[in-house]
C-alpha cells in the first residue's frame, strides 16, 4: 500500500468507475480473487481519503483494511451497488469517521505532521513543493480538505462527493470551489 499519496495522481480517472465494475461484480458471484483487482484499482485513493479524514497514517491504514474486511464479508450484497467506486468511498469516509471518534482521546499525530503530497523521488524541487501543498492543504478545514481530495484525487463528481459525505451537490461544489480559493491564496497564486 502507498504511504502517502503522490503528486502525480491524475486530477481524474473517469476510467477508475467502470475498471470497478467487474472485478465487483465478480466478488458479488463468489470469486473472492476479485478483491485483489479492487485493492489494486482503490487501495492508494481509499488510503488518501481516510488519511485526510483521520490525519493519522496508522488510522488511515486500519480503515482501509477495515473497508476490505466489510467488502469481502458483504459480498452477497454487493450485487445491488450501482456505482462501487462511490461505495468503497462512501464506506471509507464513514470508517474513518467512525476512527477519528475513536481515537479522539489518544490522537498521537496531529493533522499537520501528516504528508498529505509526497514527491515521488529525490527531486529537491518537487520535494518542496509537496511540502508546501501538504502544509496548505492543512490549513484547510476538514471538509474542504475532503472535497479536494475527493474532486481532484478521486475523480468524483460533486454529486458523488454529496453522496459520500451526506451533504447536498451544491454544499460540495461550494466547499471544493473555496478550499481551491483558499489555497491559491496559502500559495500565493494569483488565479
Amino acid at each position: 500500500m502507498a504511504g502517502h499519496l503522490e503528486a502525480e495522481l491524475p486530477a481524474r480517472d473517469v476510467s477508475w468507475a467502470a475498471a470497478l465494475r467487474a472485478p465487483f461484480d465478480a466478488l458479488a458471484g463468489g470469486n473472492s480473487a476479485a478483491l485483489e483487482a479492487i485493492w489494486d484499482l482503490s487501495s492508494r485513493r481509499l488510503y488518501g481519503l481516510a488519511l485526510w479524514r483521520t490525519g493519522c497514517e496508522e488510522d488511515a491504514r486500519d480503515v482501509v483494511q477495515e473497508v476490505f474486511v466489510r467488502l469481502a464479508s458483504r459480498r452477497r450484497d454487493l450485487s445491488g451497488i450501482e456505482t462501487p467506486h462511490v461505495w468503497l468511498l462512501a464506506v471509507t469516509h464513514n470508517a474513518a469517521v467512525d476512527a477519528v471518534r475513536r481515537s479522539a482521546r489518544r490522537r498521537t499525530e496531529p493533522l499537520e505532521s501528516a504528508a498529505h503530497v509526497a514527491a515521488p523521488g529525490s527531486d529537491p524541487e518537487r520535494a518542496t513543493a509537496a511540502s508546501n501543498t501538504s502544509r496548505a492543504l492543512a490549513q484547510l478545514p476538514s471538509p474542504q480538505r475532503e472535497a479536494v481530495l475527493l474532486h481532484h484525487v478521486a475523480g468524483c463528481s460533486f454529486r458523488e462527493i454529496a453522496a459520500i459525505t451526506g451533504v447536498p451537490a451544491f454544499t460540495a461544489a461550494s466547499r471544493c470551489r473555496l478550499a481551491l480559493a483558499r489555497l491559491r491564496r496559502l500559495m500565493g497564486g494569483s488565479r
